[in-house]
């Protein structure tokens, strides 16, 4: 992947950006779905409150998805599915693992998870991914963290990380 050249809202250097607010990290979560291959999962790391579920709303605003994308921490995962601006089909499996203690339950939601967004040949979007065994071979990586930990509105910093 190229690196992405700044937008409003914030600066870049690349695989990193200074993000100045929430709708600055929705707007790279746009940008990324524009840019990851068909089929990525994009494991995404921060505090509670850095921004994983609004970059998360992004990346289903760039895939088409018109429905509202909430935080699946109760429900564990969400499927999406939307048309991209050139009308083909897109899917967005969303995973939040942050109440699976468990590795063992957190690869095997996972497993489950990755197997159906193949089959719809979607994005997987994964929030707490430190809960599993091991990354998964092939993904991408993004880590979110507040420039202000007391005030989640002073921006975030955001490190992407291309598969190895």
């Amino acid at each position: 992947m190229s690196a992405l050249p700044p937008a409003a809202g914030h600066t870049a250097h690349p695989h990193r950006w200074e993000l100045a607010d929430a709708a600055a990290t929705a707007a790279l979560g746009a940008r990324l779905a524009a840019l990851l291959p068909a089929g990525a999962t994009l494991l995404l790391e921060g505090n509670l409150g850095a921004g994983k579920t609004t970059l998360v709303q992004g990346l289903a605003a760039g895939l088409g998805i018109s429905e509202p994308i909430t935080s699946p921490t109760f429900a564990l995962a969400q499927h999406y599915a939307g048309r991209a601006a050139d009308g083909r089909p897109t899917a967005l499996v969303h995973l939040d693992l942050y109440r699976l203690e468990q590795p063992t339950s957190a690869d095997e939601l996972f497993a489950q998870e990755e197997e159906e967004a193949a089959a719809l040949g979607g994005l997987v979007a994964v929030e707490w991914p430190q809960r599993l065994t091991l990354p998964p071979t092939g993904s991408w990586h993004l880590e979110l963290t507040l420039l202000d930990p007391t005030d989640p509105d002073a921006g975030r910093l955001g490190w992407l990380t291309p598969p190895a």
